[in-house]
């Protein structure tokens, strides 16, 4: 029974907190933010998990590199740096819209 009203008793404080956030001029401020937010969280989560794998294949290259590079093939080698550019410049094009969102304030920083 405790319980029941303490959990009341945390809701009634919430909406009383929405409540604070929005006004007369502004009544969706509460919704918009949150609106605002699961849309750009979801975009910044697709660009870091693209960027992951992206971090991945370049990592891949770049050790496939240095084994060809201590066998002695030098034309493997320039291959193998050549797919490193292409991963690297693949990855930084995913990682692009992040740092712009960054760059512009809209990512949230941890303190």
């Amino acid at each position: 029974m405790e319980s029941k009203h303490v959990n009341q008793q945390i809701a009634a404080m919430r909406q009383s907190f929405f409540d604070e956030l929005e006004d007369q001029n502004n009544p969706n401020f509460v919704e918009e933010v949150f609106t605002m937010y699961f849309r750009d969280s979801t975009t910044l989560l697709e660009t870091v998990e693209q960027a992951i794998v992206g971090a991945n294949k370049v990592l891949n290259e770049i050790n496939k590199t240095r084994q060809v590079l201590e066998k002695g093939n030098l034309e493997g080698t320039k291959a193998g740096i050549w797919e490193m550019r292409k991963e690297y410049d693949s990855l930084k094009a995913k990682l692009e819209p992040y740092f712009q969102l960054k760059q512009a304030n809209s990512v949230p920083q941890e303190k």
